[in-house]
């Protein structure tokens, strides 16, 4: 069973001094080790809504100091990527989901959303680049790397990429259908996984792999690592609701990547009892770093209050 010791929040957009482009909301957290000192999180946050009601989503980040994550150093000043063109996928918002390094460059997977008439939106996984040691970025091409197919009609988002081995994996969400009921459309969609040879050609045949606990069940997205041998994946699920469905934490293990077991009894966290995760905890993302294990994720609200930490403090067999 896994062990976590929530550090608290680190990270506020709503007390930070306000600009025009990020007032609130620090969804996706997805940390970096930037260098001796610097833990950099980049995030999707969102100025106030438009007079239309709709929101848009910029890149953002904020560093943390490396031996003391409580302490902020740095914020972005300014959106680390433009908008998509008029017409593209990531038209509306740019939404981090990985990092990863290659020589000098850094890779940035990330959710890109466009509007739609029918049902509110549809979301696909786009790539950019940064060549100045991840302060800003620029998109590999105006598409994206995983978008629709054959057997993914619906949108395919929340990208989590590891390379293993030599083969690169995207964990990722693929939506099934959406559903409408006291007045609103929601998405239903589950975990899923790619793998590439070179992270920009991907296989993918949107085959869920996590079991799930009830129809229609909504999974977030999920964080793989490893401890002594075995593989554990953190991740986000919700009952089916389109009113009062919140995220829990859940957890599924493998030996091999390709088969996972479920057993949400043994993830080690939840709730508090209060405060700003005591709704919902939701888009987490493990990081390893200086002999721990850290996880990252949001709180009430999908993350309009911002993220915070928390440090994986034991591990012992599965129970049961």
């Amino acid at each position: 069973m896994l062990a976590w010791k929530k550090l608290g929040r680190v990270f506020d957009p709503t007390a930070s001094p306000a600009t025009s482009w990020l007032r609130e909301y620090a969804q996706c957290p997805t940390p970096l080790v930037l260098d001796e000192e610097v833990i950099r999180v980049y995030f999707a946050g969102r100025p106030q809504r438009a007079a239309d009601r709709q929101y848009v989503s910029y890149p953002a980040y904020v560093d943390l100091a490396r031996h003391e994550l409580s302490r902020i150093v740095g914020v972005a000043e300014a959106p680390l990527m433009s908008l998509g063109r008029m017409g593209c996928f990531d038209e509306f918002g740019v939404m981090p989901g990985s990092v990863v390094r290659q020589g000098n460059e850094i890779l940035l997977y990330y959710t890109g959303w466009t509007r739609l008439r029918s049902v509110p939106y549809s979301l696909a996984i786009g790539l950019a680049v940064s060549r100045d040691g991840g302060a800003s970025f620029e998109r590999v091409g105006d598409g994206p790397v995983l978008g629709l197919s054959l057997g993914e009609p619906y949108f395919v988002t929340g990208p989590i990429v590891r390379i293993i081995d030599g083969l690169w994996y995207m964990w990722y969400l693929t939506g099934r259908k959406w559903l409408f009921d006291e007045g609103k459309y929601e998405p239903v969609y589950q975990i899923a996984v790619a793998t590439s040879g070179d992270g920009v050609n991907w296989q993918h045949d949107g085959r869920p792999i996590i079991p799930t606990l009830a129809d229609d069940e909504c999974q977030d997205i999920a964080s793989p690592f490893q401890i002594d041998g075995k593989w554990h994946a953190i991740f986000a699920w919700r009952r089916p609701s389109t009113s009062a469905g919140a995220y829990r934490l859940g957890q599924a293990s493998s030996t091999d990547l390709k088969r996972w077991v479920r057993d949400d009894s043994q993830v080690g966290i939840d709730l508090s009892a209060t405060g700003w995760d005591s709704q919902m905890m939701c888009y987490g993302q493990v990081l390893e770093v200086d002999g721990r294990i850290l996880l990252f994720y949001c709180g009430n609200d999908f993350g309009r209050a911002g993220f915070g930490i928390a440090e994986l403090t034991g591990y012992g067999p599965e129970e049961g």
